[in-house]
C-alpha cells in the first residue's frame, strides 16, 4: 500500500514519450509490454475480487493497446480460474491481435457481439473489464463504444432493490475520460477499481473509487530518473501493488461459503495417524506455504490459556514433535500441566485437524539431533533469545548474535543449549474438520475405545 500523494502522475505527452522510449532504445516490443500489462491487470483482479464470489467477467475491449492489454487479461484470469467472455467489435487487423484472439478461442473463450450482450450485464456478470480506451486516445468515442459507455454507466443507477451490480475495472484510463483533466462534465464511467499501467496519469487523481493499483512491473531507472518518477515498490514477486489504502471492511459480513468433497465416515482412514499423513501429504502437495505451522495452546495451573504458532518437526504413531526454548511461557505451562492442543488450519483446502493430548519432552538425543540438523544460524539465535524474557532492544539480539557468529565462525561445532530442546504431544483426541457450504460442516472426531479387551479408534460426527 502506497500513498498517493507520494506518486508521481504522467501528464499524456510523457506517457507517450515513455511509451516510446521503452520499445525504442530500451528493446521492448509492443507484445512484452502488452504480455506485462494485462498479467497485471489480472492479478490486480485476483487480489481483489475472490473466485468464490466474483466469477464471471466481461472484457470490453477497445482496437488499440489498451484493448490488447484487456485481451492478454481475460486469458490470464481464465487460467486463474476464472470465467471471462470477451466483447471486442472492432477487431485490429494486425497479426499480435490476431494472436491473442486465437489465444482466448483456444480456451474455448466465448467472444459476445454488442449486439448479444445482455440489456442487464447484472444478471450474467460479476466483473466488467474496461478496456476500451488508453492514455492515446483522443475525441469523443464512437458507435459503438459509446453505447458501451451507456451501459456501464447505467450500471450506476441500478434499481436500489438489486443486490448488487457488476464491479467496473478500468485499465489505465476509465473510457471516456480526459487523460489529465478525468471525467469532465462527471458524465463518464465510475469504476470500482483503477489499474494504473507504468505509472498513474494526471486523471487518476479524479479517481474515487476503492481499490487503485499500479501495475506493469518493466520500468527501468533511466526512466524512473529522466522523469524523476516516485513510484511504490512492489511486494515480494507480485505484479501489482495498491496506492492508498483499502476500504474499510464491515468485519460481521466477512464469510467465506466454503465449496469441499464430501468428508464421509465409510471414505477416512481407521488410524488418525494415518488420516492426518493423508491431509499432510495432500497440503503440500497443493503448495500451501508452511503446512506444518501449528497452532499450540497451553494452560499453566492458574487456567488461563495461551496460544501460539509453533511449527511441527515430525510425527508418527508416537505422536507429534516441535523444539523450543524450555525456558518459555509455553515450557513454564507444560511443566505445570502436560497437556495441550494442537490446531492446523490448511486455507486453500478448507481444512483444519485438532489434536489433543498429553505432553513431554523428547530424548536429549532427539534434541542434540535435530538441533544440529538446523541451519547454523538458527543454532545461534537458539542461544541468544532467553525467550519470552524482557529485553531492553533488538540491538542486544543483534550485538550477542554478532559475537556468537564470530566466536564460531572457524565451523567449529555450536553446543546446543541445556535449555532448548523438543515436545512430543501424544494424542488422545483428533478432529478432521471439513469446510462445506452454507456452514453444513464435515467433523469426524476419533477418539480411543476399548472394545474386546482391544484399542481402537472410534469414529463420531460432531454437528457442526
Amino acid at each position: 500500500m502506497q500513498n498517493p500523494e507520494s506518486i508521481s502522475y504522467l501528464t499524456q505527452r510523457e506517457a507517450a514519450e515513455i511509451d516510446e522510449t521503452l520499445m525504442g532504445p530500451l528493446g521492448f516490443s509492443v507484445d512484452q509490454l502488452m504480455e506485462l500489462a494485462g498479467l497485471s491487470v489480472a492479478a490486480s483482479i485476483a487480489e481483489v475480487y475472490k473466485l468464490s464470489d466474483y466469477k464471471r467477467v466481461l472484457a470490453i475491449c477497445g482496437p488499440g493497446n489498451n484493448g490488447g492489454d484487456g485481451l492478454v487479461a481475460a486469458r490470464h484470469l481464465h487460467h486463474f480460474g476464472y470465467i471471462p467472455s470477451v466483447c471486442y467489435p472492432k477487431r485490429t487487423p494486425k497479426p499480435l491481435y490476431a494472436g491473442l484472439v486465437t489465444q482466448l478461442e483456444s480456451l474455448s473463450v466465448p467472444f459476445i457481439s454488442v449486439e448479444d450482450l445482455p440489456l442487464d450485464l447484472s444478471d450474467n456478470f460479476d466483473i466488467i473489464l474496461d478496456a476500451m480506451f488508453g492514455f492515446s486516445y483522443h475525441g469523443v468515442p464512437r458507435p459503438p463504444f459509446d453505447g458501451l459507455i451507456q451501459m456501464l454507466l447505467s450500471l450506476r443507477n441500478y434499481d436500489q432493490t438489486r443486490q448488487k451490480s457488476p464491479n467496473i475495472v478500468s485499465v489505465d484510463i476509465p473510457s471516456g475520460w480526459h487523460v489529465e483533466e478525468g471525467d469532465v462534465g462527471g458524465a463518464g464511467i465510475k469504476p470500482d477499481m483503477l489499474v494504473s499501467l507504468t505509472a498513474p496519469k494526471l486523471c487518476v487523481k479524479k479517481f474515487c473509487g476503492p481499490h487503485h493499483f499500479l501495475g506493469g512491473r518493466f520500468v527501468p531507472p533511466s526512466i524512473v530518473d529522466k522523469y524523476k518518477l516516485q513510484l511504490p515498490s512492489y511486494p515480494g514477486t507480485s505484479m501489482c501493488v495498491r496506492i492508498g489504502k483499502p476500504p474499510q471492511i464491515d468485519i460481521s459480513a466477512l464469510r467465506e461459503n466454503y465449496i469441499s468433497p464430501e468428508f464421509l465416515e465409510e471414505r477416512v482412514e481407521s488410524d488418525p495417524i494415518d488420516q492426518f499423513r493423508k491431509w499432510f501429504e495432500e497440503a503440500l502437495a497443493t503448495g500451501l506455504k508452511e503446512p506444518n505451522a501449528m497452532a499450540l495452546s497451553t494452560a499453566g495451573k492458574n487456567g488461563k490459556p495461551s496460544s501460539r504458532i509453533v511449527l511441527l518437526k515430525g510425527f508418527d504413531k508416537n505422536g507429534f514433535v516441535w523444539f523450543t526454548n524450555y525456558e518459555s511461557r509455553k515450557a513454564h505451562e507444560i511443566s505445570e500441566n502436560p497437556h495441550a492442543s494442537l490446531l492446523f488450519y490448511w486455507d486453500g483446502l478448507n481444512r483444519q485437524v485438532r489434536v489433543e493430548g498429553s505432553v513431554q519432552k523428547v530424548s536429549d538425543e532427539e534434541s542434540e539431533q535435530y538441533f544440529h540438523s538446523r541451519p547454523r544460524g538458527s543454532q545461534i539465535g537458539a542461544i541468544v533469545s532467553k525467550q519470552s524474557s524482557v529485553i531492553p532492544g533488538r540491538n542486544v539480539l543483534y550485538e550477542l548474535y554478532q559475537e556468537l557468529e564470530e566466536n564460531f565462525s572457524d565451523g567449529s561445532l555450536i553446543p546446543k543449549p541445556k535449555h532448548w530442546g523438543g515436545y512430543r504431544l501424544k494424542p488422545e483426541v483428533f478432529e478432521f474438520w471439513q469446510g462445506q457450504k452454507s456452514r453444513l460442516h464435515d467433523r469426524l472426531r476419533y477418539s480411543p475405545a476399548d472394545i474386546n479387551g482391544e484399542r481402537v479408534w472410534k469414529i463420531e460426527r460432531l454437528a457442526p
